[in-house]
Order: C-alpha cells, then structure tokens, then sequence
C-alpha cells in the first residue's frame, strides 16, 4: 500500500503547469472548466482523454475549552495527499471516469489516542490506525461508467453525487462518495433534475465501500467495529446492521430532485429521499431576489418534512438513542424550518438566517449533508436535532484586486437542556479567508478559523451533565491543481 501511495503522489508532485482545466469553489469541491469531447472512433477515447491533479494538504489543531479524561483530548493533524482522475473522451455518448485519492499523515498525535480525533479524523482512517498502524489511506473513490447526450447523463458505478441530502463535502481530502445509478437531465425545459439509487457509502474517512445507512454497534466482532460501517457523526445509531438483517431490510436510497437554477430571480427545489421501509424526508426550497435602489435583497424559505416508516421503532427518535425527553420516543416523524434574507452589493453580501428544528424527532441526515446550511448553520456543529433554534448571522467580502475572499459568521444555538442525546447551548464565531495568487492561478489557500463558547452547566432530565461544548478549531489548506 505504501508503495501505491508514492506512486500516486510522485507524478503529483513533479508534475506543474498554468493551464487552468478545473477551479475550486469555497467549499473545497472542484469544477471542471475544461472537459473531454465527442469522437468519432474508438482509438481515441483514451488518447483523448484528459488527466486532472489536485495535490492537498489540511492541517488541523483543535483545542478543547475543558478536556474530560477519557472523552475529549486536544489534538492536532497533518494530512498530505491528492488525487488523479481521468475522464475519457466520448464515443456516440459513451465514456468512463476514474479517481484515486490518497491522503497521508505525516504529523498526528500518539497511537493510543486515535479515538479522540474530532475535525482532524477526516484526514485518515482511524480503523487502519487501530488495527493496521497505518496513519493514511489510499481509495479508488470514483469508478463510474457515463453514458450522455446534449439533454442527459446517466452514470453507473462510484461517484460523487451532489444533492439536497447527499454530498461530497471534500474539505479533508478525500470526497463522501456512493455506488448507484444516477441521472441528471435538462429533459424539463429550464430545470435540473436528478434521479438516484445508492446502494453503498464511501465515507472520506474510510477505505472501503460499505452500508449506506447501517451503523455497526457489535464489537464482539472486532473492538473497532463502531468504524466499519456508517459511523458519520450525524448518522442514526439506533439503525444497526444486525437489526435490518433480522427484519430482512437492505439499506437502498432512493432520491428525487428537481430546480430551476440558481440564476433566476425566483428559484425554487423539490427533493424526495427515501430508504423504502425506514424512512423518507421531502424538502422544499423557495427564494426570490429583487432590487431596491442599488441592493440586492434575496429572501428565502425552506421546509422539510421527514416521514417515518419503520425507522423509529428499530432505532428510536434520537440519533444517539437517547429518548428521553421526546414526545414520541419511538417515531423519527418530524420538520425543519428555515428562513433567511440576503442583502448583497458590489463586492459585499450579509446573510441573516434562522432554522427550527419541530419538537418531535431528530432530522436523519448522515450523508455529509446539512439540512440548515445556508440558513441556520455553522461550521460543524450538527444542529438539526429534535427542539434546536439556531440564528446566523454571516458577512461576505470578495477583495477582488488581491484575489481574496473572507467570510464572518456568528451563529447562536439553543438546543433543548432537557434531552441527554444532545449538546449544551453554543455561540458560534467564524472567520474565513480564502486566497488566490496571480501568479499562481491553480493555488488556493484557506485558513479557517472556528470559536464556540457554550454552557458547561446543563444537567438533562436524566440527571446526566451535558460536555463543556466550547473549543477554538484552527485550519489551514491548500490546494494545487492541475
């Protein structure tokens, strides 16, 4: 495997150029700006493919407020890696694209404190470090297979699939990614649809490909098995391999989703996602942007309801399977509720946003996804569980003529004091700046930096006390691509 490793990050590493074939969005994912075409004979489809490299490196320091012994530790992180793609050309419509990632861990903490690891834990895999040693980790996450015309793609295999609940969120260094069949199509005049059907997960911190939505709880077979499966920290630990086995359910997701783009003055989504025989959510989103005088003022809406078919009596109404304190402890049946208004002019824009979270289950959402972003979310910080209000405040500013970008934000989080399963109240305090050197035109550069301050006083109805949720996160990435 080490041997895989330098073979993939030597041609990275040697390999440098000014040609820009793909950008990089805020949220670390990339964009290809120059792609592979139509040819006419088979002979080409490979000549006339296109390579693309990304060489990364994340670093990580989180510092907790107050350690507790044999639950939270602070740490720090390296990760060093990239990836290779290649998408071939296309014959009469047919083409393939594959991606290998591999992320490396020159500097972390000792071996016998991998369980601590929090943000930086994206950066490798904890099961290999426990059971193998092995600080890094090298995936073949994208393996798919694409059949298009000017309206459709259809693709089979491994891929990113970016959706209202499915996400790559590549701000580690390797993307979430699924097994399925998958379309996008422009077949409705002037909208976007999408079709899914996953049948398996790759999480950014895993090596293999594995439930979709089943978290492994039986350490009888192996002490580490909590990391086998679907361990995302927003996943519903209720919902066990071994108990959709015993009921005979296979993990499937099936989804729908359709919008009309974002560049029109009233944009709208519909998305329906389900796992038959667990449960499903609906979401619609709605936003309108108008003028007045010189401003451009974009109120939004989102609803959200999640419907349950069986998932609460298997797994129960929390996340973490703490039920106190819930109405119905054995229903996942709930809403969300958001709102925001942007104001934004020439190289500025502010965001006020506010998310509501029903009284009732929490929201099921462990595909990397975040049901509040863009209303009620802050940087990690799962806010979507049963009782939460959360308020954010955000500002942006593009400094065009330096090529750098920076974002504020302040969120406000009330979660409910009663319930064990989830945190103590927080205040959130972000600070963002993302640069690009002239010079260099494929250099991106980030450092983030993250301060929560919460109550370390609450007691749940239980009698539990609730952790001292406050921390300072600092991290630093940069990206080259190629």
């Amino acid at each position: 495997m080490k041997k895989l490793n330098l073979l993939l990050l030597l041609p990275l590493t040697i390999y440098a150029q000014n040609e820009v074939k793909q950008i990089l969005k805020p949220n670390s994912t990339v964009v290809d700006v120059v792609v592979p075409t139509e040819i006419d004979a088979l002979s080409e489809m490979l000549s006339e493919g296109i390579f693309y490299g990304r060489l990364r490196s994340n670093n990580f320091y989180f510092d907790w407020e107050d350690e507790v012994e044999g639950k939270t530790k602070d740490h720090y992180t390296m990760g060093i890696g990239g990836s290779l793609s290649y998408k071939s050309a296309y014959l009469k419509g047919l083409g393939f694209t594959t991606g290998l990632y591999t992320t490396q861990n020159p500097l972390h903490m000792s071996d016998d404190n991998f369980k601590y690891y929090k943000v930086g834990k994206g950066v490798m895999s904890r099961y290999n470090v426990a059971t193998r040693g092995e600080y890094g980790l090298t995936s073949l996450a994208q393996a798919y297979v694409e059949y298009k015309d000017d309206a459709t793609s259809l693709k089979v295999g491994r891929q990113i699939f970016e959706s209202y609940l499915t996400k790559s969120n590549d701000i580690k260094m390797i993307p979430n990614t699924f097994e399925g069949v998958t379309v996008h199509s422009k077949v409705v005049p002037n909208h976007n649809l999408k079709l899914a059907y996953l049948s398996k997960q790759k999480l950014r911190d895993h090596s293999d490909f594995h439930h979709l939505f089943a978290y492994q709880d039986d350490i009888s077979i192996d002490p580490y098995a909590n990391w086998l499966e679907n361990d995302d920290t927003a996943m519903h630990q209720g919902i066990t391999v071994n108990k959709l086995k015993a009921k005979g359910i296979d993990d499937r997701l099936l989804l729908f989703e359709i919008d009309n783009g974002k560049k029109n003055d009233f944009s709208y989504m519909f998305n329906y996602t389900a796992v038959p025989e667990l449960f499903a959510s609906s979401t619609v989103d709605m936003s309108y942007k108008f003028l007045v005088n010189d401003f451009t003022v974009a109120p939004a809406l989102r609803y959200m309801h999640q419907f349950d078919y069986g998932a609460g009596k298997i797994g129960g109404a929390n996340l973490k399977t703490k039920n106190i304190a819930y109405t119905n402890p054995d229903s996942v049946e709930s809403d969300l509720y958001g709102a925001r208004v942007d104001v934004a002019k020439d190289k500025w824009q502010i965001r006020t946003g506010f998310s509501k979270v029903a009284d009732k289950a929490d929201i099921i959402s462990p595909w990397r996804a975040f049901p509040t972003n863009g209303f009620g979310y802050t940087l990690l910080q799962y806010n979507w569980y049963a009782n939460t209000t959360c308020y954010v405040m955000q500002g942006d500013y593009d400094f065009t003529e330096e090529k750098l970008h920076v974002q504020m934000r302040l969120g406000l989080q009330d979660f409910d004091d009663d319930k064990s399963g989830v945190q103590a109240d927080s205040n959130v305090y972000q600070l963002d700046f993302i640069k690009q050197f002239e010079e260099l035109p494929n250099f991106y550069t980030k450092l983030r930096m993250v301060f929560v301050r919460g109550d370390d006083t609450i007691v749940a109805l239980d009698g539990s006390k609730k952790l001292n949720p406050s921390y300072n996160d600092v991290r630093v990435e940069l990206n080259y691509l190629f």
